[in-house]
């Protein structure tokens, strides 16, 4: 027991450090001590926050279900991101959360590209998803059934509690979630502090360091020194710990990605009148995008936008004009966003998680999965007293892949768009650093889609139908379809193309409305408690 790590020491609060808290408290519920030190004047934007469908992975984990934790997130459903106005045509166009299907062994994307080019949008055509979010749909009816029924079983309240691991998720989740990240972190807060966690709040003044350059303690205002085997900032662009006292190295992602600023606000709705919509709209301006996530009962939205052709007070005058007078009376925070990563996220004994590690353009909603991919890796990778240095480097080429690989994808976003109508967009397709290894694919990419064996083979979240979903939404597209193609019989691709449409249309008059089936959750939660 004497090399054995018993003291984790987690610097800040939020989504990254609750998040982190919780997943830990489960996971190692042996021996293990764990201290969360935040400070109370930190400032919560909490505008609401998108997430992967493998989000889903981190709830099975804890052991909670849907109806115990999306009435008190405010959280709704997320079946996909509509991308608005990313094409000269200023067509939409939906990125979702479900697979291709496979007909005589191609993509239905490559018949698409043989059979229905000019005919009818991609997305519609392939997928059951984009009607679905066109209606409002719920992606769950009233008794608690998935629309997807390859997935039903695990989607099931009876469905135990279990440690899956990302890299080996092997089924698509049809949806993720939107929620109110300040009412996660405190939700999560409970839970962590009721299996063990002890919260500290106070602030850091100083921090002293073992002779070996390590951090022994961490020395507060009120409650003195804190010691600890093992540290993980959570502490945001601050990166106190690892950047402020380790002088760990940021890799900024400028060349490729040129969004460096954001304004976040919040905004009101009427959900009754309104609805819910079951998808994350990404629109395009003048120099950046507009997120907007809805929530039940209010919307998270926010313009990220590049410094070099706007200032702040252009950037909020063109965003109050895209919100509309709904949004006269909101108050807008104005952010600087650090785009990039550490050199390293583990440094002697502190893990950077979150912010602190590593941070890309929210444009695919990677924010909590950089955490939950953090997190993960850590306890797979987790150290004794000695810190094993093999085992570091294992974890931080684990953490770069990753995030080097979302942003080359997110690069894609830009540069393949044929949209050039304002500098910002001409600079997308000029300005920016492509990889000759990005490169390369994008030269295969305009004679094939993207599958399984031409895209970045490192874990990164993404799998190749949103490469092609992308590549075809932003009119990068493959100038001919597959000589193979041709020589096979067409019939099973028209009978797929036409499950698709009849399925859809099922799915859309029978599935309950978002609105409907959220509410129903809530009231029944209500019930149940006033009950007990």
């Amino acid at each position: 027991m004497s090399n054995c790590l018993q003291n984790v020491v987690i610097l800040g609060g939020g989504s990254a450090g609750w998040m982190t808290a919780a997943y830990l408290s489960k996971a190692l519920d042996k021996n293990v001590h764990i201290t969360l030190i935040e400070s109370s004047d930190i400032t919560k934007i909490g505008v609401g926050e998108a997430t992967f469908s493998t989000i889903k992975l981190f709830f099975d984990f804890l052991g909670l279900q849907e109806h115990e934790w999306m009435p008190k997130y405010n959280a709704s459903y997320k079946m996909a991101i509509k991308f608005v106005n990313w094409n000269a045509q200023c067509r939409h166009f939906y990125h979702p959360f479900q697979r291709y299907e496979t007909v005589e062994g191609f993509d239905i994307a490559e018949w698409w590209l043989k059979m229905k080019r000019g005919q009818e949008p991609f997305d519609y055509s392939c997928f059951l998803i984009p009607l679905l979010c066109d209606h409002q749909r719920s992606p769950r009816y009233y008794d608690g059934t998935v629309f997807d029924d390859k997935v039903q079983n695990l989607f099931s309240d009876k469905v135990p509690s279990k440690k899956n691991v990302l890299a080996d998720l092997k089924e698509q989740y049809p949806y993720a979630y939107h929620f109110d990240a300040n009412l996660m972190a405190r939700f999560l807060k409970d839970y962590s502090k009721q299996r063990g966690v002890k919260q500290i709040v106070d602030d850091v003044v100083d921090v002293e360091l073992t002779e070996n350059g390590s951090i022994n303690s961490l020395i507060t205002k009120e409650h003195g020194n804190i010691s600890g085997d093992l540290f993980i900032d959570c502490t945001g662009f601050r990166g106190l710990l690892i950047n402020k006292v380790l002088n760990e190295p940021f890799i900024s992602f400028s060349e490729s990605l040129l969004c460096d600023r954001a304004i976040a606000m919040q905004v009101p709705t009427d959900i009754k009148n309104e609805g819910i919509n079951p998808y994350t709209t990404a629109t395009a301006l003048s120099s950046g995008w507009v997120w907007n996530i809805p929530l039940y009962g209010r919307i998270g939205t926010g313009y990220v936008y590049c410094s070099q052709f706007l200032t702040q007070e252009q950037a909020e005058q063109e965003f109050r004009q895209h919100l509309g007078s709904h949004a006269q009376n909101c108050k807008a925070s104005h952010i600087k966003i650090r785009v990039g990563r550490n050199r390293n996220s583990w440094v002697k004994n502190c893990v950077a998680i979150g912010l602190s590690s590593g941070f890309v353009e929210p444009l695919e909603s990677t924010g909590i999965f950089f955490i939950q991919h953090g997190i993960e890796e850590l306890i797979n990778h987790f150290p004794s007293k000695t810190f094993n240095e093999e085992l570091i480097k294992s974890y931080n080429k684990a953490v770069s892949e990753c995030i080097d690989g979302v942003r080359n994808f997110l690069t894609i976003h830009y540069y393949a768009s044929d949209r050039a109508d304002t500098p910002f967009w001409k600079a997308t397709k000029h300005e920016i650093l492509i990889p000759e290894e990005l490169r390369e694919k994008l030269r295969l990419w305009k004679t094939r889609l993207p599958n399984n064996k031409n895209i970045n083979p490192n874990y990164h979240g993404f799998e190749s139908y949103s490469y092609s979903v992308m590549l075809l939404g932003l009119n990068y597209v493959p100038l001919e379809s597959l000589p193979a193609l041709d020589h096979i019989d067409e019939r099973k691709a028209i009978q797929a193309f036409q499950h698709i449409r009849e399925r859809a249309n099922y799915l859309k008059t029978t599935l309950p409305s978002q609105y409907d089936y959220l509410t129903n959750v809530i009231k029944s939660q209500q019930q149940s408690q006033y009950l007990n």
